[in-house]
C-alpha cells in the first residue's frame, strides 16, 4: 500500500498546480454574490445564457467564480436525485481513507470479499483491484444487480463485453458493477454508510445547507439495489463540493481531501477514444470527456484549431443521467453546477451537447479586465 501511495504522489507531481487568486473566498452560511463584471464576465451575455437555459429541462444552475456566485437559475436549494454524479462524490469520500491506509486500493476483489458464490470470478477476474474498480477498468462484466434504465445509471448489461475477455486494467468499460462494489467496500472498511460519511466528512465541514442524511435512502428508488448509493443533493450544495475540488481538497485552509488524491482522481487515465461502451461518447460532437477515477476528465479535442481548449483546459466533471453536472474549470477558477430534476420528471434531459453549449456561452461571456 505504501508503494501505491508513492505511485499516486509520483503521478500527481507532474500535474500543474492551480494557485489561489487574491480575494478568493469560500462561502459561509450563505454564498457570496458578485457582479459578473467584477470578476471579468459580461452580465448581458450571461443573461443570454439564461434565455438559452430557459429553453431546456434545466431545474437549476449556478456559476461560481473565485468562490462567488455570478449566475444562478432556478431553485438552487431544491435537492433531487443526482444519478451517476454520486460516483464522483464517493471518490471524494475515498480520498482520506486511501491516503491514511484505512482502505487499500491495491487489494483484489477476492480479498475484498466481493465474490458472489452464485457467479464466482474467473481466475483472471479475481486479479482486479479496487483502484481498477474506481477507474472502471476491472474487466469484470457480471450482470448488473439492479439499475434498469439508461447508460449512465441504468442497465448497461446489453453493452457489456463477454466475461473473461480482457485482463484487469487493460480496458475501460463504464459499468455499475464496479462503482456499486466500490461503495460496498467503502462502507465495510470505513464502518459507516456512504451517507453518514458524507455527512461527517464533507457536508458538516463544508456547511452544506440542504443535505439531509435521512433523505438518503437506498430503498427510496425502486430501480436501485441495496448495493447502490443514490444521492439527493441541491445545486448549491454540489457547488460546495465542486469548490472543494477546485481548491485541491482544502476548505478554509483545512484539508478535507488529500490534494494528491484530488489530483490523481482528476488525471486523464482513459482517453476519450478509449471510453466504452461507445454509446457513452459521440465522435461527431465537440465534447471530449475521458475518464479518471469516477470523474470525467477533459481530453484534448481531435479537430484542428483551439476551439474549446482554452476555457476547458484541465476541466473535469461529475456527470449524471438527465443532465446533472458538477464541472470544475481550474483555468478559470470556476465551478459550474447544472441539475435536472429527474424526481419530478424522469424523462427530463439536457444532453451533453446542450450543456457544452452552456459552457461555451459562459466562455464567451468572459471579457476580462475590459469589463471590470
Amino acid at each position: 500500500m505504501v508503494l501505491f501511495i508513492a505511485m499516486l504522489l509520483a503521478a500527481s507531481s507532474a500535474l500543474p498546480q492551480t494557485e489561489r487568486i487574491n480575494g478568493e473566498v469560500v462561502p459561509g452560511a450563505e454564498w457570496q454574490q458578485a457582479k459578473p463584471e467584477a470578476v471579468g464576465y459580461s452580465s448581458a451575455k450571461l443573461e443570454a445564457l439564461r434565455a438559452w437555459v430557459k429553453t431546456q429541462d434545466t431545474g437549476s444552475m449556478m456559476v461560481v467564480v473565485q468562490g462567488r456566485v455570478i449566475f444562478s437559475y432556478g431553485d438552487v436549494a431544491h435537492a433531487s436525485k443526482i444519478a451517476s454524479a454520486r460516483k464522483s462524490v464517493l471518490d471524494m469520500l475515498y480520498g482520506k481513507y486511501v491516503m491514511s491506509n484505512t482502505i487499500d486500493v491495491g487489494k483484489n476483489v477476492k480479498d475484498l470479499g466481493l465474490e458472489d458464490p452464485a457467479t464466482p470470478f474467473y481466475p483472471m477476474e479475481g486479479k482486479a483491484t479496487l483502484i481498477q474498480l474506481l477507474a472502471a477498468r476491472s474487466c469484470i462484466y457480471l450482470p448488473e444487480r439492479a439499475h434498469p434504465g439508461d447508460l449512465s445509471d441504468g442497465d448497461q448489461g446489453r453493452f457489456m463485453p463477454p466475461r473473461n475477455s480482457c485482463f484487469p486494467g487493460s480496458q475501460m468499460v463504464y459499468n455499475n458493477w464496479d462503482f456499486d462494489n466500490a461503495g460496498v467496500v467503502f462502507e465495510k472498511r470505513v464502518g459507516k454508510s456512504v451517507y453518514e460519511a458524507l455527512r461527517d466528512d464533507l457536508a458538516g465541514p463544508l456547511g452544506m445547507q440542504d443535505y439531509d442524511v435521512e433523505r438518503q435512502n437506498k430503498e427510496k428508488a425502486a430501480s436501485v439495489s441495496k448495493e447502490g448509493y443514490p444521492l439527493w443533493l441541491s445545486t448549491r450544495d454540489m457547488a460546495r463540493l465542486g469548490l472543494l475540488m477546485l481548491d485541491g481538497g482544502k476548505w478554509n485552509d483545512k484539508e478535507l481531501i488529500p490534494n494528491d488524491w484530488v489530483r490523481y482522481s482528476t488525471t486523464l487515465l482513459t482517453p476519450f477514444h478509449d471510453v466504452h461502451p461507445i454509446q457513452m461518447r459521440n465522435d461527431g460532437e465537440p465534447a471530449r470527456w475521458g475518464y479518471g477515477t469516477m470523474w470525467w476528465v477533459w481530453d484534448a479535442p481531435v479537430f484542428p484549431g483551439d476551439a474549446y481548449t482554452g476555457f476547458m483546459q484541465g476541466a473535469y466533471t461529475a456527470m449524471g443521467s438527465g443532465g446533472t453536472f458538477i464541472t470544475v474549470l481550474p483555468g478559470k477558477d470556476m465551478v459550474v453546477v447544472h441539475q435536472v430534476d429527474i424526481d419530478k420528471n424522469s424523462h427530463a434531459n439536457v444532453s451533453n451537447t446542450s450543456y457544452l453549449a452552456m459552457l461555451s456561452m459562459i466562455a464567451d461571456a468572459n471579457c476580462g479586465d475590459a469589463c471590470k
